[in-house]
């Protein structure tokens, strides 16, 4: 089978491949249409994230990654500031000493492995809409239609969202859609010591490196290994779409090595507040 569809692969014009993909993903997703519009959950959390469209416009926030870099940083300066935090960024809170403003989580064997973390937060939750096995639907826990196939920098979350392989990328389309007009990065490291092929399923086997506590993804954790490219290709997208509204997406990481948005000193942000 596989040989067959590499002779067909070949047949098709380089030009046209990309349209004859985009239309296989869109017949893939097919069987997920009826329930991710039109479940009654799906349907509470349209409605509820609609109310979040343009809510913070004009303001800036921060999306805060979860890499080692974060342990070189006064994360107290965040305090009166938007925030959105992904994943375990809940493990960082008592040292924090508060929670961010907002709360995402897209990726199937974390909702899954901290489901019980995930349902007791208490901020604004956006799970991806296949992360309704594991934890249920309240006011304030949203779920997103969020996709691995078809490539695209949505501007409405509340229809679907390409994922690029890191939430990082869905917290950018989140803080588009509310309106932010300039969003910084930190602890966006893009930058992992585990090696492997991207998107594999491993267990960890004792303390996480990749992370700001060795607990993140602990001794028997199951977590994928990171698909830098594809994130890239998603970060590209949001770059080109807050620069074609005048907004911006500036990156603030510490020795962090993601190339594509321009770097700004994160102390410097708070100099005149």
């Amino acid at each position: 089978m596989s040989a067959i569809r590499e002779v067909l692969k070949g047949m098709i014009p380089d030009a046209l491949k990309p349209s004859v993909r985009s239309g296989y993903d869109a017949v893939r997703r097919l069987p997920e249409i009826p329930g991710a519009y039109w479940h009654p959950w799906r349907m509470e959390s349209i409605h509820e994230m609609r109310g979040y469209r343009g809510i913070h416009a004009g303001k800036r926030c921060f999306i805060i990654g979860n890499g080692p870099s974060l342990k070189k940083l006064d994360l107290g300066l965040l305090k009166n500031e938007y925030t959105f935090g992904m994943n375990r960024i809940y493990m960082a809170f008592e040292e924090m000493g508060y929670s961010t403003s907002y709360y995402l989580c897209m990726n199937d064997l974390v909702v899954e492995q901290c489901a019980q973390d995930i349902q007791k937060l208490s901020m604004p939750r956006f799970i991806s809409w296949r992360g309704r096995k594991w934890v249920t639907r309240e006011p304030g826990l949203n779920f997103i239609y969020s996709t691995h196939t078809g490539p695209r920098f949505s501007t409405d979350i509340t229809g679907r969202v390409w994922e690029s392989a890191t939430v990082t990328f869905v917290a950018l389309q989140l803080a588009y859609y509310m309106g932010f007009e300039t969003v910084y990065l930190i602890g966006v490291d893009h930058n992992f010591v585990t090696q492997g092929k991207p998107n594999t399923t491993v267990v960890s086997g004792g303390d996480d490196p990749n992370h700001f506590n060795p607990g993140y993804f602990g001794k028997g954790f199951r977590w994928q290994l990171p698909d830098l490219e594809t994130s890239e290709i998603g970060y590209r997208m949001a770059r080109e779409a807050f620069a074609s509204d005048g907004r911006q997406v500036l990156d603030a990481t510490v020795d962090g090595k993601l190339t594509i948005f321009p770097k700004v000193d994160y102390y410097g942000l708070f100099q005149t507040k």
